[in-house]
């Protein structure tokens, strides 16, 4: 009886379909992991915000104007809007060290700009100029949300960048940045997974990444198969659950026409 009791606790039978669906979830990742590093990758949609990111600093550079890169206020280092953004911004600094355009990244957390500087640095030592580097263009601005608001936009008013690259968790300082960078003809390119925040950006920007376009942009642009690996796993997984409510709904219209007779067989 003691033995029948442990064996019992080990294994909740009501968490069986949870436990299915995190196996087939982790079969699908390292299936798509393996077809992305054995055989030939799979190939991302064209995003428009992804093809209009080399002709924003393109832009700057012609016009010898700096490039405005920020993450927003509403993240850390540790949400997957920032990291994302990050691998973005080390693309986004490769192509100003290549072109000699400036790079100018305010943010509100300490924590964010250490690493911005890092990915900076090190995109900028990658391409061979690392000359070009400029450590006091990522800055530090302020903690408090309006605060920091307030500064971007008066880099924004004095600096007059000619492309600005809003890219993050962004929460009610997303229009007054997004107006500001509007009001000087600024290309803005801009991408959150915030549904409120959207249609801020969707008005006053020119290219917008909507939800998972931005987790998609940061393995497109840096050609990361780890994340490219992700992305294939996210969109079987979308395909497989629409097929499974597809079926729920045909099954429970058929039953209902019936008179439940469907269910009486299943249990039977």
């Amino acid at each position: 009886m003691i033995i029948l009791i442990a064996a019992q606790s080990l294994f909740n039978s009501d968490r069986l379909a949870t436990f299915l669906i995190s196996l087939i979830a982790i079969l699908i990742l390292l299936y798509t992991t393996y077809f992305q590093k054995r055989k030939k990758p799979f190939t991302i949609r064209k995003i428009n915000g992804l093809k209009a990111v080399e002709d924003a600093i393109g832009r700057a550079t012609e016009m010898a104007r700096p490039l405005l890169y920020t993450p927003g206020w509403g993240g850390d280092i540790q949400r997957p809007t920032t990291i994302a953004s990050m691998n973005i911004l080390s693309f986004v600094a490769e192509k100003t060290s290549q072109y000699d355009c400036d790079l100018v990244f305010p943010t509100h957390d300490p924590v964010i700009m250490s690493v911005a500087q890092e990915v900076v640095k090190e995109s900028y030592s990658r391409t061979g100029y690392p000359d070009r580097y400029k450590e006091h263009n990522i800055t530090y601005v302020s903690s408090s949300q309006f605060g920091y608001a307030a500064a971007v936009d008066g880099i924004i008013s004095r600096t007059k960048p000619a492309s600005i690259f809003l890219l993050g968790t962004f929460e009610a300082e997303s229009l007054i940045l997004a107006e500001t960078g509007n009001s000087i003809n600024a290309i803005q390119i801009a991408g959150t997974d915030s549904t409120i925040q959207l249609s801020f950006f969707i008005v006053a920007c020119d290219y917008t990444l909507i939800g998972e376009e931005l987790f998609a942009a940061s393995g497109y642009l840096s050609g990361n198969k780890s994340i490219l690996a992700s992305v294939q796993a996210q969109d079987i997984m979308k395909i497989l659950i629409a097929l499974f409510v597809i079926v729920a709904v045909i099954w429970a219209t058929i039953e209902s026409l019936n008179g439940g007779q469907l269910s009486y067989w299943w249990k039977f």
